[in-house]
C-alpha cells in the first residue's frame, strides 16, 4: 500500500513538473524589446558642474521645481556622496545581470497581467532611503543601487541586522515584485490576523510566478537557516495560530509579532529568538500554494482579489510534519 501511495504520488509530481514546463516555453515566447537600464547615478555623479543642464533635462521628475542649481551642484561635490557613487560602481561596475533578469520578469508579468507593458528602469542613489528601494509605476521603476551593496558593507553598520540582510544583489528582483504587487493585491478587508497572513502570501506567490527562479528564501528576504527554520517548525507555528484562536484575532499587536519586518516573531516562548521575522507572512505564503494547487482553474487575478477567509477555507491547508 505504501509503495502505490509513493508512486501516485511521484506521478503528481511529475505532471505538476510537466505544466510548469509548458508555461514556461509560453512565457519564453512572449516578445519583449532588450531591456536597458539608464545609470542616473552615473551619469549625475560623473557629469560634473557643465554637464549638469544636460542631466537636468534627460531626468526631469529627479529635480522637483523651487530648488536652485546650487542644491545639485553641492551634491555632485559632496566627498561622502561620491565615496557612495564609488562604491556602488565597484559592485555594479555594468548591469548586464540586471537586465537579463528584468527581461525575463517582464516576459513573466505578460504572461498573467495582459496590457503589461514594460516601464523605463533607471538606477539611482537614494542616500539609504530604506523605505524606497524600489520604485514601480505604470511607466517607470527606480533602482536604488545604494541598498543592495551587500549586507556587510561598512556603509550598514547602524541598520539592523534583520533589515541589512535584505540588502544584497539577490534582493533586488523579489524587491521589484514586491513594489509592483502595490495596487494588484486586494487590501485586507478586515483587521484580523488571517486577513494580514494572506495578503503577505498572496505577495509571495505572485513572486512565485514571476521570478520562479529566485530560491524561496531570497523571495521572502530569509537566510537559509531562517528558511528551515520555519520549514522545520510549520506544523508547531500553525498549531501555535490555531490553539490560541489568533487566526481572526484584531488585537493591534498581533501584525507587530508576526507580520511586521522584525529581527525575530514574537510567539513570547523560549523559542522566539530562534524564530525568523515575520513568520505569519510565511504562513500565509503556504496558505495560498495551497489554495492555489487546490484552485487550479481559478485565475490569478481572482486570487488577488479574493478575501482571505475564501482563499483560506478553500485552501485545504495542511502543515508539513
Amino acid at each position: 500500500m505504501k509503495k502505490y501511495f509513493i508512486i501516485i504520488a511521484s506521478l503528481l509530481v511529475l505532471a505538476s513538473c510537466k505544466k510548469e514546463n509548458e508555461v514556461e516555453e509560453k512565457v519564453a515566447e512572449i516578445p519583449v524589446g532588450k531591456v536597458k537600464i539608464e545609470r542616473f547615478d552615473k551619469q549625475f555623479y560623473e557629469a560634473g558642474p557643465d554637464g549638469l543642464a544636460a542631466v537636468k533635462a534627460q531626468y526631469p521628475y529627479f529635480f522637483p521645481a523651487g530648488n536652485d542649481d546650487a542644491v545639485w551642484l553641492n551634491k555632485m561635490k559632496d566627498p561622502l556622496l561620491q565615496e557612495l557613487h564609488g562604491e556602488v560602481e565597484k559592485t555594479f561596475p555594468n548591469t548586464t545581470t540586471l537586465e537579463q533578469d528584468l527581461h525575463s520578469l517582464f516576459q513573466h508579468t505578460k504572461f498573467y497581467f495582459k496590457g503589461f507593458r514594460e516601464p523605463k528602469v533607471v538606477t539611482l542613489i537614494s542616500e539609504m532611503d530604506y523605505n524606497n528601494r524600489i520604485i514601480f509605476t505604470d511607466s517607470l521603476l527606480l533602482i536604488s543601487l545604494d541598498l543592495y551593496l551587500g549586507k556587510d558593507h561598512r556603509y550598514y553598520a547602524d541598520f539592523p541586522k534583520y533589515q541589512s540582510q535584505l540588502f544584497e544583489q539577490s534582493q533586488i528582483m523579489p524587491d521589484v515584485v514586491s513594489a509592483f504587487s502595490m495596487g494588484k493585491i486586494a487590501p485586507p478587508t478586515d483587521k484580523t490576523l488571517l486577513s494580514q497572513m494572506i495578503y503577505y502570501g498572496k505577495e509571495l506567490y505572485l513572486k512565485d510566478l514571476l521570478i520562479p527562479e529566485v530560491s524561496d528564501e531570497n523571495k521572502i528576504g530569509y537566510t537559509k537557516e531562517q528558511m528551515e527554520w520555519a520549514q522545520a517548525n510549520e506544523s508547531e507555528i500553525w498549531r501555535y495560530f490555531v490553539d490560541r484562536k489568533l487566526l481572526y484575532d484584531t488585537d493591534l499587536k498581533l501584525p507587530g509579532r508576526f507580520i511586521s519586518p522584525a529581527p525575530f516573531s514574537k510567539f513570547y516562548l523560549e523559542l522566539d529568538n530562534e524564530s525568523p521575522g515575520r513568520i505569519g507572512q510565511w504562513i500565509g505564503w503556504q496558505i495560498v500554494r495551497s489554495y492555489a494547487e487546490n484552485n487550479k482553474d481559478v485565475p490569478l487575478q481572482q486570487i488577488l482579489a479574493m478575501d482571505a477567509k475564501t482563499i483560506f477555507d478553500n485552501s485545504k491547508y495542511k502543515p508539513k510534519k
